[in-house]
């Protein structure tokens, strides 16, 4: 247990540098104030756990602890974005229309209110 606690974190180290490297080197070679540096890491990430999770569903064979390693710990710290919409392409592939879009809601609207409402509460603190 204490050695794949130390690999995810280990991969969780590697995500989190790439995301910063990443997502720095974009925005740092745009002029727009827009975050594409983190739409890119997005992006990115949901392409790539895509991608990984459909050859190792249908082309290659590995443990669920290396799975866990994987996307748990690297596209975790990479973008927690590419699980949010993994898990609602899982929904959708399950015909789970209401929850999938009940998903969306929760994560996107309910996120971006309590990111409002914590930075308006950390004013008054």
């Amino acid at each position: 247990m204490l050695q794949k606690i130390i690999y995810i974190a280990l991969a969780g180290a590697v995500g989190t540098l790439a995301r910063y490297w990443l997502s720095g080197f974009v925005q740092k070679n745009i002029t727009v104030v827009f975050p594409f540096g983190t739409a890119a890491v997005n992006i990115l990430g949901c392409l790539v756990f895509g991608l990984l999770w459909a050859v190792f569903e249908n082309r290659l064979s590995i443990s669920g602890q290396m799975r866990i390693i994987i996307f748990v710990g690297f596209f975790g710290a990479f973008t927690t974005f590419s699980s949010v919409v993994f898990e609602t392409a899982q929904l959708l592939d399950e015909s789970q229309w209401l929850w999938a879009s009940g998903n969306i809601v929760l994560q996107n609207v309910l996120g971006l209110i309590g990111m409002l409402a914590g930075l308006a509460i950390g004013k008054y603190i």
